[in-house]
C-alpha cells in the first residue's frame, strides 16, 4: 500500500511540475508580447532553440518539488552530495553565479522573438534587444512544405508539420510556423496565407513542395489543410 501511495505521489508531483512549467510558459509569452510586440503586428514567433530553455525550468521545478515533498529524494541527494567539495566551500559565490546564469538564460528566452508586420520584420535577440528591422525587400527566398520525418534534435521538427521559412539577405531564417501569437488570435495558417500572397505578388522567390502534404490530413481539420494547400500551391 505504501508503494502505491509513493507512486501516486510521484505522479502527482510530476503533474504539478508540468502545470507550473505551463504557467511559466504563459508568463513568458505575456512578457514577450508586452515588451516586443507592437500594435501593428500580424504575428510573432518564438525562436528555436531558445524556446527550449523553458524545459530547464521544468527540470528545476521537478527537482525542487521532489526535494520538498519527498523525504526519500532528500535522503538520496544528501547521500550522494559531494562533501568538502569546491561547490560546498564556495557556496555563496556559486549561488551568485547560478543566479547570474539564470538571469541571462531568462533574458535570452524572453528576447528570442521575431515580429512580422504588414511591411517589415523586427528580429530581437540576446545581442539585439532593441531589434533589427528588415523590410520585405530583405526577404530573398521562401521555403515551404511539410516535414516528412521527425528530427533527431528535440522539438526541431515533427513528421507532418507544416513549415514556412523566410530567408533574409543576411542569411538569417525566420520560421513563421514557430508561432508565439497572432493579431486577434487568428489561426496562424490564415495569417501566413496573407503574408504569402503579399510576398508572392512582390515576386519573392518561393520554393514550395506538396510532398508529404497528405501527412497533415491525419491531425488537422480540412479547413486548415485546405489553407496549407493554398499556401503550397500559391507560386510565382
Amino acid at each position: 500500500m505504501k508503494k502505491i501511495k509513493s507512486i501516486l505521489l510521484s505522479i502527482f508531483l510530476l503533474v504539478v511540475s508540468v502545470i507550473f512549467t505551463l504557467g511559466i510558459f504563459i508568463l513568458i509569452n505575456v512578457i514577450q508580447e508586452m515588451l516586443f510586440v507592437p500594435d501593428d503586428f500580424l504575428m510573432w514567433t518564438f525562436k528555436y532553440p531558445a524556446s527550449l530553455g523553458i524545459f530547464i525550468y521544468q527540470v528545476y521545478l521537478t527537482l525542487g518539488v521532489f526535494y520538498i515533498f519527498r523525504k526519500k529524494f532528500r535522503s538520496i541527494y544528501r547521500e550522494f552530495r559531494p562533501r568538502n567539495s569546491f561547490i560546498n566551500k564556495n557556496r555563496k559565490s556559486n549561488i551568485r553565479l547560478f543566479i547570474a546564469i539564470n538571469v541571462m538564460l531568462f533574458y535570452m528566452i524572453i528576447s528570442s522573438v521575431t515580429v512580422i508586420t504588414e511591411n517589415r520584420i523586427i528580429d530581437y535577440s540576446f545581442l539585439h534587444p532593441q531589434g533589427q528591422v528588415f523590410d520585405y525587400d530583405n526577404i530573398i527566398k521562401i521555403n515551404t512544405g511539410v516535414y516528412g520525418r521527425n528530427s533527431l534534435i528535440p522539438l526541431k521538427q515533427s513528421k507532418g508539420e507544416f513549415f514556412y521559412i523566410l530567408e533574409l539577405k543576411n542569411g538569417q531564417k525566420v520560421h513563421l510556423n514557430r508561432v508565439g501569437g497572432t493579431k486577434d488570435d487568428e489561426h496562424d495558417f490564415f495569417v501566413i496565407r496573407r503574408i504569402d500572397d503579399k510576398l508572392v505578388n512582390r515576386g519573392t522567390l518561393k520554393v514550395s513542395s506538396m510532398e508529404n502534404f497528405e501527412l497533415t490530413t491525419k491531425d488537422l481539420d480540412k479547413i486548415y489543410t485546405d489553407k496549407i494547400q493554398d499556401i503550397l500551391q500559391n507560386t510565382n
